[in-house]
């Protein structure tokens, strides 16, 4: 026996603290709910919750992010959807002063009033619709782009091309009695007497060709290597006297062009001619305009393709508010081109901002949201105007306004389309973050089932080296027997 040393109660403190250690510890999980409670309960477990913490939070404030994101995309499209209300109305107008059987003075006026409010008030919707003080419809005043109107062909027969900065409007080149309607008029292409004259011609080989002229029908035969003048359905040959000429001998091809005058109507293989009386100008003054004087819906060639290139000015500058179009011709293999340079308004540039959807710095995280302006100006139908006598201009704002209505349907299918990948994006977040969620709770937090069994044991352990502690110190009274 020894009494400096009492090895069983050394023993026995000694496993007794590491049990209280360990009590401790469950407590603080038990009482905590996270397994990891500091660094040295699990350090590369730490390290791996805390880049999920990362991940997760950021992925939550990308959803929010994305949320917001769609807001400001419905504010932008809710807006659009009351300026195609209003286009839509601008088009009913338009069509409605292009009828002929407005007056100027009253129907139309009363008209382009309306027109003026649609149009001023698609301009306050587009300066005043914001998302958290940003604006949306109004572009990016810190820059400007020329918007380029789209070609129009005036409703002119023929074929438009159109591209970026300029258009080419192509179309038969006009003949001599061709009828072609320009500006909603029907027009004759005259010719002077010497060209009518000129088309009166014998047969190319053996045969008849009929001629009118001035209601009478003659044959041009043509047989045996012989070619004579006769009245339609006689094959008795005219004499020159009978064609107004002299003598008594077969009448030809020359007596039969003296009969055209200026102002004759002549018809040569069905294909009808005007010889034109264009003696004096519209103004009364003497001089030839190409305008026939008995019948101004007789033009020559040159005042129709005029009247064309005028007509395609017309229709080409509507909208164009800071620089006019203009409208140059070529003739070539039996086509007439007429080239027209587009007019453009300057307006503020296209808004561009970013929605930052992931955890991560990577540009592959940021959806781009890009609104034009949608004013007036940038919509090409500034300043419309509708009051013209002929309604030829309220036709050619029909055009216009259609191509206004395309831009705000494309900008709203954009709108759209943004939306919709936002809303798949948000239910991206929030999936992964519920499954990062999951992989770091297995990390980090207590299994309460099982910690609690470690509690339990340890609890009993605690007990059981209390009560082992106490024996051993009562196994050295023992000595005392011996001292006695």
């Amino acid at each position: 026996m020894v009494v400096q040393h009492n090895m069983q109660a050394m023993n026995a403190n000694r496993m007794l603290n590491v049990t209280t250690s360990a009590q401790s510890k469950s407590t603080e999980k038990l009482s905590s709910g996270y397994r990891i409670n500091r660094a040295a309960d699990d350090a590369a477990g730490l390290t791996i919750s805390e880049k999920m913490r990362k991940q997760i939070r950021g992925l939550d404030q990308a959803s929010t992010n994305a949320e917001d994101g769609v807001s400001s995309v419905q504010t932008a499209e809710g807006a659009l959807t009351e300026v195609h209300s209003m286009l839509q109305r601008m088009n009913e107008l338009a069509t409605q002063a292009a009828n002929g059987t407005n007056s100027k003075d009253s129907d139309r006026q009363a008209i382009q009033d309306e027109i003026d409010q649609l149009t001023t008030e698609i301009d306050r919707v587009s300066e005043t619709t914001k998302f958290n003080e940003t604006y949306l419809l109004k572009g990016d005043k810190g820059a400007t782009k020329n918007v380029y109107m789209n070609g129009h062909d005036a409703g002119l027969k023929g074929t438009l091309t159109d591209s970026a900065k300029s258009a080419t409007f192509v179309m038969d080149d006009l003949k001599a009695g061709d009828k072609v309607t320009i500006g909603g008029k029907e027009y004759s292409i005259g010719s002077t007497t010497a060209e009518v004259k000129a088309e009166i011609k014998e047969p190319a080989a053996a045969g008849k060709t009929s001629v009118t002229i001035d209601g009478n029908t003659y044959d041009i035969v043509k047989a045996a290597g012989a070619t004579t003048i006769c009245k339609s359905g006689s094959t008795t040959p005219l004499k020159a006297n009978e064609l107004g000429g002299t003598g008594t001998a077969n009448a030809t091809l020359d007596d039969l062009k003296r009969l055209v005058k200026d102002g004759s109507k002549v018809t040569i293989s069905g294909k009808e001619y005007t010889a034109m009386t264009d003696a004096n100008k519209a103004d009364g003054t003497a001089g030839a305009d190409g305008i026939d004087d008995d019948d101004s819906s007789v033009i020559s060639k040159t005042v129709a393709e005029d009247k064309i290139a005028a007509e395609l000015t017309l229709a080409n500058n509507i909208g164009t508010v800071d620089h006019a179009a203009t409208v140059a011709k070529t003739a070539a293999n039996g086509k007439t081109t007429y080239t027209i340079t587009k007019g453009y308004a300057t307006v503020a540039d296209t808004l561009s901002f970013n929605l930052h959807v992931g955890a991560d710095a990577d540009m592959t995280n940021k959806i781009n949201v890009n609104i034009d302006s949608m004013d007036s100006a940038s919509l090409g139908i500034k300043g419309l105007n509708i009051k013209d006598d002929s309604g030829n201009a309220a036709t050619y704002a029909v055009d216009a306004i259609s191509d206004a209505i395309s831009k705000v349907s494309s900008q709203r299918s954009s709108l759209g389309a943004v939306q919709n990948r936002l809303e798949h994006t948000i239910n991206n977040l929030d999936n992964v973050v519920e499954n990062t969620t999951t992989a770091e709770s297995r990390i980090r937090d207590t299994d309460m089932a099982s910690e609690m069994v470690n509690y339990s044991k340890n609890n009993i352990l605690a007990q059981a080296g209390q009560s082992m502690l106490a024996q051993a110190n009562q196994s050295t009274q023992g000595v005392l027997s011996l001292l006695q």
